[in-house]
């Protein structure tokens, strides 16, 4: 696939940086309107989301930089950021530091913010993963073409899945498809229970993290190009990490419940 959407002789527009864009903003769009029916304060939440995505953009390009710095001895490099190479956890680790410090000195709710970007994030991912495609990246191992044929895959993913690597040429597992697709999905989930009565904040945040992660884990073991430290796949370390954040952030409430319980019982009555 020819990653180059627009030449314009001086400039080039990438399919990449364009789909990460509408990732950004149909994401906003769907953060302002949930804050609106929630009451908060829009202009608030605005200035969070506009350094929101530049802390993230970093985030991804270090995290992606640090692991292959091989590739990177020119400085110059690190700033090409339209050619590819964002690690999305290194978004979100950097996104999440943001917003726990920028909510607690705007005195916000950290978790109910955390709950209301979920599902913008993950809808992102799945946008995003199709910059991928066009840039060759983020793909399986060498699979036949009557396996890609019998999923009645669109003709022109099932020539976008013959790439190159290690010396030769041959049809690839679409991972990218298989992550947006599963993103799409985890999405249509957070958007139906976070208006369930029985949901606590942090809980909506709780689910992304649990199914993101499962879903990377395997996900990450087909493909060939990931990040590595030593000899294993970072991607499939921090899903890990993921999904026990993510049992503790769901059973939280409930834990903090408990303890509270006991504490008023715990008290002598007053005299």
């Amino acid at each position: 696939m020819n990653p180059v959407l627009l030449d314009l002789g001086f400039i080039e527009i990438r399919w990449y940086s364009v789909l990460i864009l509408i990732g950004f903003i149909i994401g906003y769009f769907l953060v302002i309107n949930r804050c609106k029916k929630k009451g908060l304060d829009v202009s608030v939440i605005s200035d969070m989301c506009f350094y929101l995505i530049i802390v993230s953009l970093i985030g991804a390009r270090l995290y992606y930089c640090l692991f292959q710095y091989k590739d990177y001895t020119n400085i110059i490099d690190i700033f090409k950021v339209w050619e590819g190479g964002l690690a999305i956890h290194g978004g979100i680790i950097a996104g999440g530091l943001f917003l726990y410090f920028y909510t607690k000195h705007k005195k916000i709710n950290f978790l109910e913010i955390l709950d209301i970007f979920a599902p913008a994030l993950v809808l992102g991912q799945a946008i995003g993963r199709w910059g991928n495609f066009f840039n060759g990246e983020a793909f399986g191992g060498k699979i036949d073409v009557s396996v890609l044929e019998k999923f009645h895959l669109p003709k022109f993913i099932i020539d976008g899945m013959y790439l190159f690597e290690n010396g030769e040429y041959a049809y690839r597992i679409p991972t990218f498809l298989i992550e947006s697709i599963t993103c799409l999905l985890i999405f249509v989930v957070l958007m139906i229970i976070r208006d369930r009565k029985n949901i606590k904040n942090g809980q909506v945040t709780a689910i992304y993290l649990l199914l993101y992660g499962i879903e990377r884990f395997f996900v990450e073991g087909l493909r060939t190009d990931s990040l590595r430290l030593l000899n294993f796949k970072v991607a499939q370390i921090v899903s890990i990490v993921m999904i026990i954040c993510s049992i503790y952030l769901f059973l939280r409430p409930y834990i903090r419940g408990k303890m509270y319980d006991k504490q008023k019982l715990g008290r002598s009555p007053k005299r």
